[in-house]
């Protein structure tokens, strides 16, 4: 089927120009979405240029696929980015992550992404393989979906939320489309923010749970240590805070020198990144699209000594 729903990549000229790309460098896009990034990091390889692309989602992919049809200087990975460390050790000048779901996931409603379409509650970045959320919280018991709610949501009233999950199934049996799921929310949030549909945080939070998007990410980060060469770049653009703060932690853990208390008098071990900074979307490009507003950019080195 034709991709038809279009995606405005965010920080785009922001985090390429924080690559810092050299001609003949070998880059990796983590997360390729429909590559945005990506042309934009070819623009500025030479022949003997290299792009390494790794996308879960199978459009994606097929838009990957297409680019490097013309393209010899690109490989294409249908894997989630925590599969960077089977790349080659200090093999890479830069590694770009540009974290979440992206656009055509969202506006597609046979992808179940958003309350604001009716569709099957689905979900998956991989429609290839796993659970849809659909199948999970069909099983799924109270205590293990209201955990989900306020783990991933950060959504107080995740207990009713997971109680009335439980009633509906059980007076009408399992919850299988988007706006069965936003209806069940509604009823049991009393209160709500202006302008946030009652849904948004659950809707998140299993996303990330079915996904295991922290999870890959703490993966990935790690491994992206271990493909970068020295001075290499580590780019990633996160779109909320739980994201943000395990971004944000593991360069700060990463960005200083390590003694160990047990031997006082050694030599700590060598920091392996160096903090750059962090980047916000313009005020021009949040109004012309308003979902880079939640954007946060982190940028850190790899230092020259490998640690």
């Amino acid at each position: 089927m034709q991709d038809t729903f279009s995606h405005r990549t965010v920080l785009l000229n922001e985090a390429v120009d924080a690559l810092s790309v050299q001609p003949d460098g070998h880059y990796i896009d983590a997360t390729f979405g429909r590559g945005g990034h990506s042309r934009l990091i070819l623009s500025g390889l030479s022949t003997l240029g290299r792009l390494t692309v790794f996308d879960k989602d199978p459009q994606a992919i097929a838009a990957a696929n297409a680019l490097a049809d013309v393209d010899e200087r690109i490989s294409v990975r249908h894997e989630g980015f925590k599969h960077l460390g089977e790349l080659e050790a200090a093999s890479a000048d830069g590694v770009l992550m540009d974290l979440g779901v992206s656009s055509p996931q969202i506006d597609d409603p046979t992808r179940g992404f958003s309350f604001r379409h009716d569709g099957p509650l689905d979900m998956r970045m991989d429609t290839t393989r796993g659970q849809s959320v659909s199948e999970w919280i069909a099983t799924a018991d109270v205590a293990e979906m209201a955990e989900v709610i306020r783990e991933y949501g950060e959504e107080r009233f995740a207990q009713p939320i997971a109680k009335a999950i439980d009633r509906r199934r059980q007076e009408r049996g399992p919850l299988r489309t988007t706006a069965e799921l936003a209806e069940v929310v509604a009823g049991a949030v009393k209160t709500r923010e202006p302008g946030k549909d009652p849904a948004t945080r659950t809707f998140q939070a299993f996303r990330i749970f079915i996904n295991a998007e922290l999870e890959e990410l703490q993966q990935a980060l790690t491994a992206a240590l271990k493909v970068l060469r020295p001075n290499g770049r580590l780019v990633v653009i996160s779109f909320h805070s739980l994201e943000d703060r395990i971004v944000k932690q593991f360069i700060a853990q990463h960005s200083r020198e390590v003694f160990d208390r047990r031997a006082p008098f050694a030599a700590p071990k060598p920091m392996a990144l160096r903090s750059i900074g962090r980047v916000m979307p313009s005020a021009e490009e949040v109004a012309e699209n308003a979902r880079s507003r939640s954007a946060v950019m982190r940028v850190a080195e790899r230092t020259e000594v490998m640690a």
